[in-house]
This record gives structure tokens, C-alpha cells and sequence, in this order.
């Protein structure tokens, strides 16, 4: 995993409004924007950024590319990251939303094999505040420090990065690492990357009601992970959402039996029982950390 302040970025779909707005942001942070790609605009320049119709094209001018971000259109996000990855990319994070989940199942199959990173999609990506932005975070939110956010929840890691930077903790790493059903990087692999990481001091982890794995790590880090990890779960009082009746429970009649989904005090039950902090609330985030870090 290379996010070092001088790896080097592509961004596919660079033309994107969305992209033009975030690219301008990341390059004025200190991120190492090299090209951005964008079929049938090659030759242009978006904020003195050089376009290339074509992934392999940008290859010769900028040497091997460290980490591509994807702003295409869900229907294209699989052929630009086939594409990265063809092209020796092996860091990918795709900000795009509502990718086809077969899209999705294809791309991870071939990542793995090709021993590639994909965080997201619909992710606002990675940053390292003071270091480098990789994605759509807003960067005034952040401050260098301690503290490690993994946050399947879209803007709330922002939120919570305020509210921890308003009660003095800075932050060492924030990775979104997606909301879509499916999503490549998990929060294992983040919480085993930021266990490993000098700078990081402690974690806080940030799920949602909304399917997702929350529960399966709780058993990973009590025994694996040796730094203080605090959780919060979005969606406490969300209306409960129960799975519909099987056709075949409707033929013959029968009660289905309905299992309940996944809800968030499903969720908080499970880490609270293995003696993990769990914040009710975002502003509990700070203090729940400040004990943690006592002990």
C-alpha cells in the first residue's frame, strides 16, 4: 500500500463536474495529481492537469501510477477500473455511487487476482490529514493526530472528524471505505492496516444499520487489534426492516417465519457484550476516546 504524500494519482473521468471540483481541492492539498483520463478529451487540461483519451496513453508522460481515483458514471466505472488495473494500478478508489452489483462481483474477482486495492465505490476515499487527500473529503474537517476513522457512512466520518478535531484530537488516517451493498476494502483490512500504522493510537470505527459486516469484526479485534477502539452505529432508531416472505411460504399457506434484518441495536449488542465503547452519539465520540486512551 503506497499513500505517500508523492505517490502518484490518476483521475479517470477527470471531466466529471464532480471531478473537476474535487481534483482542484486535492491538488491544492499537496496530492500528486499527474494526469486525469477522459475518453475523447485528450489534449485538454483540466487545472493545469494534462487529460489522455486513454489509461495506457498517460502511462509514458507520467511513469507508473500509484492510486487512480474513478469518477465515471456507474455503467463505465467497470471499464475504467478493469482498465487501471491492466494498466499496472494497483490502488484503486472509486467515488462513484450505484455501481451494477454484478459489476461489482466481476471487478473484485479480478482485483484479487491481481492483488489490487478497491475502496468503494461510493466512497469519499482516503485522506491523511496534512499529508495527502485522495478523494472527496473535505480536508478543512481534518488535523494531523492520533486517531484513525473507518467509516462505512459517507459524510458522518466528516462529521465525526470535526467533532474529534473541535475536542482536540487529530486524526491520522480517514478511510470511507463505502456505502453500496457491495464494496471491495473491509473494515478488517483497515482495522489490521491502522493496528499496524506508528501514528495511529486509536481507532474509531463507524457503521450503519443498513447491511454491512459490523458484527463480524467484533471477535477480530478483541483479539487482534491492540489499540483502543471506539464504535459508533448510525441508524439507532431507525424504523426495524424485516425480510419479505419466501414465495414458497405464501403457496402453502404458512406463517413465514421473518427473520429480522440486521439493526443497528443488533449491531451495538454485539460489541457492547465484548466490552467495546460505543458511542450514542457522535459528540460521545471524544470522551469515549479520552477514556479509552486512559486505560
Amino acid at each position: 500500500m503506497n499513500l505517500k504524500p508523492d505517490s502518484k494519482v490518476l483521475i479517470q473521468g477527470i471531466t466529471e463536474p464532480l471531478a473537476s471540483i474535487h481534483v482542484a481541492r486535492m491538488k491544492a492539498y499537496g496530492t500528486n495529481v499527474v494526469a486525469g483520463v477522459s475518453p475523447g478529451q485528450g489534449g485538454q487540461t483540466v487545472h493545469d492537469i494534462p487529460v489522455f483519451d486513454l489509461v495506457e496513453q498517460a502511462l509514458p508522460t507520467t511513469g507508473s501510477i500509484d492510486t487512480t481515483i474513478i469518477f465515471k458514471p456507474p455503467y463505465l466505472a467497470l471499464d475504467a477500473a478493469l482498465e487501471a488495473i491492466a494498466a499496472n494500478i494497483r490502488q484503486i478508489i472509486i467515488v462513484t455511487s450505484g455501481i451494477p452489483p454484478l459489476d461489482m462481483v466481476y471487478l473484485l474477482r479480478i482485483a484479487d487476482a491481481h492483488k489490487t486495492l478497491i475502496v468503494g465505490p461510493n466512497s469519499m476515499g482516503i485522506i491523511i490529514p496534512g499529508k495527502l487527500l485522495l478523494g472527496t473529503h473535505p480536508a478543512e474537517f481534518y488535523t494531523p493526530g492520533p486517531v484513525g476513522l473507518i467509516s462505512r457512512c459517507g459524510n458522518l466520518i466528516s462529521e465525526v472528524a470535526l467533532e474529534l478535531t473541535q475536542a482536540g484530537f487529530g486524526q491520522s488516517m480517514g478511510v470511507s471505505i463505502g456505502s453500496d451493498a457491495i464494496v471491495g476494502s473491509s473494515f478488517r483490512q483497515w482495522l489490521q492496516t491502522l493496528n499496524k500504522d506508528d501514528n495511529t493510537k486509536a481507532i474509531v470505527l463507524l457503521g450503519k444499520t443498513e447491511g454491512g459486516n459490523e458484527e463480524t469484526v467484533v471477535e477480530y479485534i478483541t483479539e487482534e487489534i491492540n489499540k483502543p477502539v471506539v464504535v459508533y452505529i448510525a441508524g439507532r432508531y431507525a424504523p426495524e426492516v424485516k425480510r419479505p416472505r419466501h414465495a414458497s411460504d405464501l403457496i402453502i399457506s404458512q406463517p413465514a417465519i421473518e427473520e429480522e434484518v440486521s439493526t443497528a441495536e443488533t449491531k451495538i449488542g454485539a460489541f457492547e457484550k465484548a466490552k467495546i465503547p460505543v458511542a450514542q452519539r457522535p459528540s460521545q465520540i471524544p470522551d469515549l476516546l479520552k477514556k479509552a486512551l486512559k486505560k
